[in-house]
């Protein structure tokens, strides 16, 4: 049976060869030094990044990452998920649902109002997942690269 926790400083091995997973499907290289940074700021209670698992057993099948995003036109922070993986093996359960509906939980807990993430254009099986648990904005994402 699967289940939805926090990241535990435990976790760390199995939490890196799902998060390496991401990064090879999104085809971003990680460092040694990036993973270092991200764990610790996962693991840093006064950081604003937090972690979700989805664990059966010992073994971490799924995971989030998300934090609080401040919104200067509300007043307020709302909700940003940066990351959000399944592994194969266990796609089509209902994981990333019962991921999105924690870090729901945990939006409501904080009284973000909304939560807000992105994904590509062709990652049609996600869309389809967000499409029954959220609504498309009609916002386009820019970016710009600081590195000359």
């Amino acid at each position: 049976m699967v289940k939805i926790r926090e990241l535990k400083p435990a976790d760390f091995k199995n939490w890196l060869n799902v998060y390496q997973f991401y990064a090879k499907h999104y085809k971003v290289s990680l460092t040694d030094e990036g993973v270092k940074t991200t764990w610790n700021w996962l693991m840093n209670s006064l950081h604003p990044l937090k972690g979700i698992v989805a664990n059966e057993n010992t073994d971490i099948v799924g995971l989030a990452h998300f934090r609080a995003m401040p919104s200067p036109l509300r007043g307020k922070n709302i909700g940003f998920l940066d990351d959000i993986i399944v592994i194969p093996s266990y796609r089509g359960k209902g994981i990333a649902k019962l991921l999105l509906s924690e870090l729901k939980k945990e939006g409501e807990k904080e009284g973000w109002g909304i939560i807000r993430w992105i994904t590509k254009d062709d990652n049609y099986p996600a869309k389809a997942l967000y499409d029954t648990i959220s609504s498309k904005t009609n916002w386009n994402m820019y970016e710009m690269n600081c590195e000359f």
